[in-house]
């Protein structure tokens, strides 16, 4: 007696086994439906609709962008039977239907990472010579093409210039600058950029429709800007997320899944920072290591954050904050209580953190100074000294009359209220008779106020109220500062000391005769030759910064002018005038010169 065992199987078991991974279940198979690669897509009907294909394509980019999907629909469309109107294959013909069904015998791919040898480009050529019996072209795709070896590369150089009519090749790789300059220029190059974040967040939401899962627009963005361009990582992340969460994806689903920081914390963090509060910073920033975010992670997230700031504070840059129109309207929120100032110097400390980052032993001390640093900015920027070439401050201003001075109007000095005659200046002409007047008080010191109608800030003793605290009344001060001689004559010569080691002739250019400045705030240096003149102007654009920063005013010029002033025994020599010395000193050395066939380097 025979006993036959029957095994019932639940239809639901295997389900799994039918799943397929987005990135292939939603591949196009059409060109239209290629994201992010309009130009390269639109070239390809065009070559293929005017039959102007080329025999050996290149195709490199980052990963995931597309080059292998192109390569694949330009070799179907080319061997479509019935192509579309557009330029796009029919998906019906024979061809085609092999196509899709991965059985088509004229189109091969090849991994170029475990076919790099010569015996495998000697099959390949081989295969070559065999017309195709369905289509009208055999092409073959060879993907990581930078991974065959050199002896490879050389082997397959002749069949790739000059192969049959009906052969195509199509080279796909990511790193283009290891591929021979030889098979370049055999080929016709297509660079695939990156995918923006824009695209792949309206592909995701395709995908997540046709899916019927429920996503946040902010959750999008997220996953976009983790798969860093490329669009089949995004779709990969969509994957995990959706197994993770369900059919239901909001914002904190995903960057609990993607350990991204939520970038309520950077928000929280700056308003504190803002406040000068450090230990309510401290507080945040352990709070943020308790759940296990790395140090290194916080600080490049923080330095984003702070771009995107600087980039909220002018309607142009805008467009380069690539995020969702929620998040970006809390940036523009905060940017407006941000000053240019700090959120500069703030990126300037983050970015030393982060470059100093992995040499610190004690990592966590090393964020938590760079907070500090960042708490106490205003402090740094008061503390900083008036030669200072940092950028303006945003604290309180010092008072400013808010009395523009006409252009035509020039200030002159009031010697009746001046308690003693001042010395002999020779850097400065005689001032114009004036319109109004600016009290001196002390009399070594004679201001220079330009023929500017910038508001300017002026010393008086009977008036002394302070205007409105805004930016633009602390820039014109900068670019307006008014200075005494001695001042002028202090930065002058700090500059000059400071390449008097490095350059004797500047040095003595700078030195050999005193400067003068007129009240236009224009310096008139007098050189003694042309030798002079070429350094100082070499040097014109580090002599101006050194002195307006140090003297806060960015109206200062300076005009040189060559003067024999009577120290012509100081100059250097020429060439010329070194020879007529040393003949006068030794008329052996003409002799010398005759003997030896010499010449002189003039």
């Amino acid at each position: 007696m025979k006993t036959f065992i029957i095994l019932k199987t639940d239809t639901n078991i295997g389900f799994m086994e039918n799943f397929i991974v987005s990135a292939r279940k939603y591949r196009p198979n059409t060109f239209d439906r290629v994201v992010g690669q309009a130009a390269i897509t639109t070239t390809l009907k065009n070559a293929i609709k005017n039959n102007h294909l080329a025999q050996a394509f290149l195709f490199t980019g980052p990963r995931g962008v597309g080059k292998t999907t192109c390569a694949r629909l330009l070799a179907k469309t080319i061997n479509c039977s019935n192509p579309t109107s557009v330029v796009e294959a029919c998906n019906e013909c024979e061809s085609c239907q092999s196509f899709d069904n991965n059985a088509s015998y004229n189109i091969y791919e090849l991994d170029a990472a475990s076919n790099n040898g010569v015996d495998h480009i000697k099959s390949l050529i081989e295969q070559v010579r065999i017309p195709p019996q369905i289509g009208r072209y055999k092409v073959y795709i060879i993907d990581e093409v930078h991974m065959l070896s050199s002896s490879a590369f050389n082997a397959f150089l002749k069949t790739l210039e000059e192969p049959p009519a009906y052969a195509k090749f199509i080279l796909a790789t990511t790193e283009k600058h290891k591929i021979l300059p030889t098979i370049l220029s055999r080929c016709q190059i297509y660079d695939f950029k990156r995918i923006t974040i824009d695209d792949i967040v309206k592909h995701l939401k395709y995908v997540a429709d046709t899916e019927e899962v429920s996503v946040d627009n902010d959750a999008l963005h997220i996953i976009a800007q983790k798969a860093d361009g490329a669009l089949r990582d995004s779709l990969s992340i969509f994957d995990q997320l959706v197994s993770f969460a369900g059919n239901t994806l909001t914002y904190h689903n995903v960057i609990e899944n993607l350990n991204v920081l939520d970038h309520d914390y950077y928000f929280k963090i700056v308003d504190l920072i803002l406040n000068g509060d450090i230990s309510n910073s401290l507080m945040v920033l352990n709070d943020i290591i308790d759940n296990g975010f790395d140090g290194n992670h916080f600080i490049t997230g923080l330095g984003s954050h702070l771009r995107n700031l600087l980039m909220c504070r002018d309607a142009k840059t805008i467009v380069l904050i690539e995020t969702s129109d929620n998040i970006r309207q809390l940036y523009l929120t905060q940017a407006a209580h941000c000053d240019l100032n700090f959120l500069i110097r703030g990126l300037d400390i983050v970015n030393s953190c982060d470059i100093s980052y992995k040499n610190s032993n004690n990592k966590r001390l090393h964020i938590e100074l760079a907070l500090l640093k960042m708490c106490k900015a205003q402090d740094i920027q008061n503390q900083a000294s008036p030669s200072s070439t940092e950028l303006p401050k945003s604290t309180p201003k010092t008072p400013v009359i808010q009395n523009p001075v006409p252009p035509t109007i020039t200030v002159p000095v009031q010697k009746k209220e001046v308690p003693a005659p001042p010395p002999p200046v020779t850097t400065a002409p005689p001032i114009p008779a004036p319109t109004q007047t600016t009290i001196i008080s002390e009399p070594e010191c004679i201001s220079f106020i330009p023929k500017t109608n910038l508001g300017i800030k002026q010393a008086s003793t009977s008036n002394s109220q302070t205007t409105k605290d805004d930016e633009s009344s602390d820039e014109t001060e900068i670019l307006a500062h008014s200075f005494s001689t001695l001042d002028f004559e202090k930065k002058w010569a700090e500059f000059a000391e400071s390449v008097q080691n490095d350059n004797k002739l500047l040095y003595t250019a700078l030195t050999n005769s005193p400067p003068q400045i007129d009240n236009n705030y224009t310096i008139q240096l007098d050189v003694i030759n042309t030798v002079m003149e070429s350094e100082v102007n070499e040097y014109r654009a580090d002599i101006l910064q050194y002195v307006r920063s140090g003297l806060k005013n960015h109206g200062i010029n300076l005009e040189i002018e060559i003067k024999n002033n009577g120290n012509s025994a100081n100059r250097p020599y020429n060439p010329s005038e070194k020879w007529s010395k040393m003949m006068e000193t030794n008329s052996l050395v003409a002799e010398f010169r005759t003997r030896f066939d010499l010449e002189i380097d003039y």
